[in-house]
C-alpha cells in the first residue's frame, strides 16, 4: 500500500501542474462578436426542434481455465473454469426543444444477458455493458428522462452539433445548464475525452468511469437527481444531488433525501499544452445512505454473522475524490489519467468494490495506417482497498461484487487493449483483450485473461 501511496502522490502533483498552468489563459475560443460557423466554415442551419438517435452494442467475453488455490461454495469468485457470457444494450436516444434554452431528454432502453460467472469476481470489471441484474433476460426501462434548461451568459457564438442528446443550433459561450429528472451522473462530473464510453471505447468498469467514485446509481446506473454546470471561458464547475439505492447495489431508490443522497462538486480546467488541447478536473464527492460498516462487523463478526450488510443504519457516510486529466499528444494521438479515493469505511453501495483507483492509457486513430475511423487504445488499471474493506474480504465476508471467502491480498491489476474497426458510418467491431493480475484483490488466484468481441451499431 505504500507503493501506492508513492504512485498517487506523484500523479496528484502531475495532474495538478497543468490545473495551475491554464490560469496563464484560456485556449482559442470565440470573441464576442464571432458568428458561430459550421465544420466547412459556413453560416450554421436553422435550430432543430428534435433530435433523434439509436445505438446498439452487444459483447461476448471468453476466459480460459486459470490457476486458484481455491474456489469456497457460494462465493462471489470468478470461475477458474473456462467460460463465456454475452450481454447487449440497445437505447433511443430522443431530445426535444421545449422552449428557448429548455429541453426534454427520453432515452429508453434495452439490455439483457449476463457478464462472466454472473458479473462476480472482479473489482474493475471488464464488461462496460453489464450490470449487477440477477435476471439476464432483456428488460426494458427508461435510462433517462429530464428537462434540462440552458442560460446563455455571453463570451460569442458557439455551433452545437446534431448528436446523441444534443439538438442542432447556436448558443453562447458561456452558458448554465440545470437537469432535473432521471440520468447518469457521469454524463454531466466524472467525463474524460478518451475514457468514457463504453460501447465503443475502453470496456473496464474502472476506465469509463472513476473507478473508486462510488457515485450515485440503481442497479443499471442511473438515478433521480439535479445538476448543474457553469461553463465560462476555460473552466467549469458541476455540481448537485442525485438519489441513492436503498439496498446496495439494487434498483429501489431511497426517496428520503434527508437521510440518503449524493452530492458532487466538479471543477475543470480546460488549457492548450504545447499548441494541444488538454483539460484536468477534480471531482469531490459526499454520500450518505444507509450503508453497513465493515470496522462495526469487523469489531464482532459472529454478532453479525460476518455480514456487513447486518450493520446497515440511517446516517452512514462515503466521501472522497476523483481526479481525471486528459491531453492531446499529437494530432492523432491522446492520453488520460483518472485517480480517485475514497474512505472506505462503509460498505460500497452503488458502483462497485473498490476504494482506491488509479488509471491511465492512450488512443490513437487509424490515420497513420489510411483508417483514419479506426481506433486502438491501451490502458491500466490498478485497484485497492481501505485497510478495513481488505480486513473484512480477508476474514470470510462478502460484498455485492466480489468475496473469494479469504484473501491474499495484492492490488487488482487490469490491462485493457483495444482495437476498434469502423466498417463503415454506423458499425464498429472491437477486439478486446484484458489481462487481469490478482482477481478481486486475491494474490491466490489468476491471472486471467479475457478476451472480448464487440459489435456497436450507431445513427
Amino acid at each position: 500500500m505504500r507503493i501506492f501511496g508513492a504512485a498517487v502522490g506523484a500523479f496528484v502533483v502531475a495532474a495538478l501542474a497543468p490545473l495551475a498552468a491554464s490560469a496563464h489563459g484560456p485556449r482559442d475560443l470565440p470573441s464576442e462578436d464571432k458568428v458561430a460557423l459550421d465544420a466547412n466554415g459556413q453560416p450554421p442551419p436553422p435550430p432543430t426542434w428534435y433530435s433523434l438517435h439509436y445505438q446498439f452494442t452487444a459483447a461476448t467475453q471468453y476466459h480460459p481455465s486459470f490457476d486458484a488455490k481455491y474456489t469456497l461454495p457460494n462465493s462471489n469468485s470468478l470461475s477458474p473454469e473456462a467460460e463465456s457470457a454475452s450481454a447487449f444494450v440497445t437505447t433511443l436516444f430522443a431530445d426535444f426543444r421545449l422552449w428557448r434554452g429548455g429541453e426534454l431528454l427520453f432515452n429508453p432502453e434495452m439490455s439483457g444477458g449476463r457478464g462472466l460467472s454472473s458479473t462476480l469476481g472482479v473489482a474493475a470489471f471488464p464488461d462496460g455493458l453489464v450490470y449487477r441484474v440477477g435476471n439476464p433476460a432483456p428488460a426494458i426501462y427508461i435510462a433517462r428522462l429530464a428537462v434540462s434548461q440552458t442560460f446563455n451568459l455571453g463570451g460569442g457564438q458557439v455551433l452545437n452539433e446534431d448528436g446523441p442528446n444534443e439538438l442542432v443550433g447556436t448558443r453562447d459561450r458561456d452558458v448554465l445548464a440545470i437537469t432535473v429528472g432521471r440520468f447518469s451522473v457521469v454524463d454531466i462530473v466524472d467525463g474524460n475525452r478518451y475514457a468514457n464510453d463504453a460501447t465503443s471505447e475502453f470496456f473496464n468498469w474502472a476506465l469509463f468511469a472513476s473507478g473508486a467514485y462510488d457515485y450515485p446509481a440503481d442497479t443499471r446506473g442511473y438515478t433521480w437527481g439535479l445538476l448543474a454546470d457553469l461553463s465560462k471561458s476555460w473552466w467549469s464547475v458541476r455540481g448537485g444531488i442525485a438519489l441513492e439505492p436503498y439496498y446496495a447495489n439494487l434498483a429501489q431508490m431511497d426517496w428520503r433525501i434527508t437521510k440518503s443522497h449524493g452530492l458532487m462538486a466538479e471543477y475543470e480546467a480546460r488549457y492548450n499544452f504545447r499548441g494541444r488541447p488538454g483539460a484536468s478536473s477534480l471531482l469531490v464527492f459526499f454520500n450518505t445512505a444507509r450503508m453497513g460498516s465493515y470496522e462495526q462487523v469487523l469489531a464482532d463478526p459472529a454478532r453479525y454473522g460476518n455480514s456487513v450488510a447486518a450493520t446497515r443504519a440511517d446516517g452512514r457516510n462515503k466521501y472522497g475524490f476523483a481526479l481525471s486529466v486528459e491531453q492531446q499528444l499529437t494530432d492523432t494521438m491522446g492520453a488520460f489519467m483518472r485517480l480517485s479515493w475514497n474512505d472506505g469505511h462503509n460498505e460500497s453501495w452503488a458502483f462497485t468494490e473498490i476504494d482506491r483507483s488509479l488509471a491511465f492509457g492512450a488512443a490513437q486513430n487509424g490515420r497513420p495506417w489510411h483508417r483514419p475511423r479506426d481506433m486502438v487504445g491501451a490502458a491500466v488499471v490498478l485497484s485497492g482497498l481501505s485497510p478495513w474493506h481488505e480486513r473484512y474480504l480477508a476474514g470470510g465476508g462478502y460484498g455485492f461484487i466480489i468475496g473469494d471467502g479469504a484473501l491474499n491480498y495484492g492490488l487488482e491489476v487490469i490491462a485493457d487493449l483495444y482495437y476498434k474497426l469502423q466498417i463503415n458510418e454506423m458499425v464498429a467491431f472491437s477486439a478486446i483483450y484484458q489481462p487481469v493480475i490478482n482477481p478481486a484483490y486475491n494474490e491466490d488466484r489468476g491471472p486471467v485473461h479475457i478476451f472480448s468481441g464487440r459489435l456497436h451499431v450507431a445513427f
